[in-house]
Parts: structure tokens; C-alpha cells; sequence
């Protein structure tokens, strides 16, 4: 079986269409390409989004798969402590605000 290229123009198109909240599956379905194929170009599209160079060989790859999954949790983390100071800045508000001298 013949490998198939794509064009960036075409690979761009389907990592926004997955960006968009569209599933992957459906993206395939619709463009056919193949899962693997799409996951590697979405997974490309989040480390360059991050200034990350995407690996050619596999184990800085694995490497690059942990430091993808550590950004999200930070990323996850910095989320909940804006939203909890975003709350308790509106809860000071609600009780008076009075700051003690």
C-alpha cells in the first residue's frame, strides 16, 4: 500500500477541525485520513503551539509526550487557582471588604 502525503494546507484543516471540538473520528471520517496520521498532526500542532521543535525520533518523542501532559495539568492547575481567586475576590466584596489596619 502506497504511503499517502498530505499537504500542510490539509493537515492544517484537520487539527483545526479537532481544535474546533470536532471528534477525531469524525474528522477522519470526513477527510479520510487515517487516526494515527491525525494524531500525530494534532500532537505536532500542540508542541509548536508550546515552541516546541516535534521529535523524529521516538524516544524524545515519549519525552515530548510527558512534557505535553505536564503543561495541561499546569495549565489545568493555573485555571483552578484564577477561578478560586476569582470567587474569593466576590466573596470579600459580599461580606464588606473592610481590610483590617
Amino acid at each position: 500500500m502506497p504511503k499517502v502525503v498530505y499537504t500542510e494546507e490539509f493537515r492544517r484543516t484537520a487539527v483545526e477541525l479537532v481544535a474546533g471540538e470536532m471528534s477525531q473520528k469524525q474528522v477522519c471520517a470526513d477527510m479520510g485520513c487515517s487516526k494515527s496520521a491525525l494524531q500525530s498532526w494534532v500532537r505536532a500542532a500542540k508542541l509548536e503551539e508550546h515552541g516546541i521543535e516535534p521529535a523524529k525520533d521516538a524516544e524524545e518523542s515519549r519525552e515530548q509526550a510527558k512534557m505535553l501532559r505536564r503543561i495541561r495539568e499546569l495549565e489545568q492547575e493555573n485555571k483552578v487557582l484564577r477561578e478560586a481567586a476569582a470567587y474569593l475576590s466576590q466573596a470579600n466584596l459580599k461580606l464588606g471588604g473592610a481590610s483590617p489596619k
